[in-house]
């Protein structure tokens, strides 16, 4: 188990009594921003996908995410927590330089097509609610959340977070209006039932590798770094290290946020599997395409709820991965970045923001639908999760970089569990295309 190490009383139990006197509300709003953030526009688009080809008979495929979800952020958050930087910056003060490149421009690259593509579904749902053209709203979302990075403290961001995470309960609202069976939703909740095909393993790593998004995890680490600096601890002396209760805290705001998250994955699950799949529906590729198929099987309330859920989350979503991206390459090279920063502090950090912001805009007018990219993206992104959990998992257990706060045995446990699960998937899936 955890090292049980005794801390000298400094100002972090104060901070930490402090933080305990904000109430439920910043508890559940700081966990839940992740989880919200990790439904994002094509996540949705994923999970739609899944629950219109195969059915309420894929719905066991979220509460075996679960346990994944919370360890992976867990060990992200963690060493945000513990190590006082980024999971990047991390990964550059102790892995060399051949490790640290890839899977840096593994990660922008992702963030970017991701952004892309949540831009161009926030586009298409709100098109369904309002008749105004899609490249016009891309281009707008994309200026407006841009100005609240740029002019916004991270205390504005933070509180906006907190309130657009709260509309993705429209998909429970539009799961219950689909009217699925009780029992039957119950036994596939409880029964997986798995087919050996390339098609099902596809969508199974999708979903995995959605779930687990790269992104998620920059941005989990980076986000408790940004916490402690609106604390006061500026410094990075000031961020190493972290007592038991904290540690406690961040455990239980990542459980919220990814049980939050979970919760949402199901019922989009639902709420697809009970209409599309059984009208036949089994082709969906964008969140926008389900919220239309959804009005003539589940009612115009339905198809508006998620509708609006894509639109709220997609605000969410876009500046944690373009932000996320700024993260990764400021802490790539060895600079510093932190919204705390004023942009004329800062510039290449903000720089950075707005070009990431420009190229996912500008991906939306190539001709091509990035949301189609969506499945693939996901695949490879699943590819990746194995090797940046093993490397997380060495982190997390090295004294070196956090100390006293190694993994217990329940987390190392789900740990390479859950590095060994997603490793099997993927060496599945790519067995199935020589078969």
């Amino acid at each position: 188990m955890k090292d049980q190490v005794r801390e000298p009383q400094d100002t972090r139990y104060e901070a930490d009594a402090e933080r305990g006197k904000a109430g439920i509300f910043r508890i559940v709003g700081s966990g839940v921003i992740t989880g919200a953030a990790d439904d994002d526009p094509s996540a949705i688009g994923t999970y739609a996908s899944a629950g219109a080809r195969f059915g309420l008979s894929i719905l066991w495929i979220a509460p075996v995410l679960l346990p994944m979800m919370y360890v992976v952020v867990y060990l992200s958050a963690k060493l945000g927590q513990v190590y006082g930087k980024g999971l990047f910056a991390c990964i550059r003060d102790q892995f060399p330089r051949w490790v640290l490149l890839p899977l840096v421009i593994l990660a922008i690259v992702g963030n970017i097509i991701e952004a892309a593509a949540d831009l161009g579904g926030i586009g298409a749902a709100l098109n369904l609610l309002i008749p105004i053209p899609i490249p016009l709203i891309v281009v707008g979302t994309a200026a407006i959340i841009f100005g609240i990075q740029y002019f916004g403290s991270y205390t504005l961001i933070k509180s906006i977070f907190r309130w657009l995470a709260l509309i993705l309960l429209a998909y429970v609202a539009s799961a219950i209006l689909a009217k699925p069976d009780p029992f039957e939703v119950l036994c596939n909740t409880i029964i997986p039932q798995v087919q050996f095909n390339a098609e099902f393993l596809s969508i199974v790593v999708a979903c995995i590798g959605t779930s687990l998004s790269a992104y998620v995890y920059t941005w989990q680490s980076n986000q408790e770094v940004e916490e402690q600096i609106a604390m006061g601890r500026r410094r990075l002396w000031q961020r190493k290290g972290a007592t038991r209760s904290e540690m406690k805290r961040t455990s239980r705001d990542v459980l919220i946020g990814m049980v939050f998250s979970n919760i949402i994955l199901y019922f989009i699950i639902l709420s697809t599997g009970a209409t599309l799949h059984p009208a036949g529906q089994t082709e969906i590729e964008t969140a926008a395409q389900a919220a239309a198929a959804l009005e003539p099987l589940a009612g115009e309330a339905a198809a508006y709820l998620f509708a609006a859920g894509v639109v709220g989350v997609g605000f969410l979503a876009v500046p944690v991965m373009t932000t996320g991206a700024a993260y990764d390459i400021v802490q790539g090279i060895g600079k510093g970045g932190s919204l705390h920063d004023h942009p004329s502090e800062n510039k290449l950090f903000y720089g950075i923001i707005a070009i990431v912001t420009a190229l996912a805009v500008g991906m939306n007018f190539l001709g091509f639908n990035p949301m189609k990219a969506l499945v693939w993206s996901g695949i490879v992104q699943g590819f990746s999760v194995p090797p940046l959990l093993l490397i997380m998992m060495l982190l997390t257990n090295s004294r070196k970089v956090v100390g006293a706060r190694t993994n217990g045995q329940w987390t190392n446990f789900l740990g390479w569990t859950t590095t060994l699960v997603t490793f099997l998937c993927t060496v599945a899936l790519v067995v199935t295309w020589f078969i």
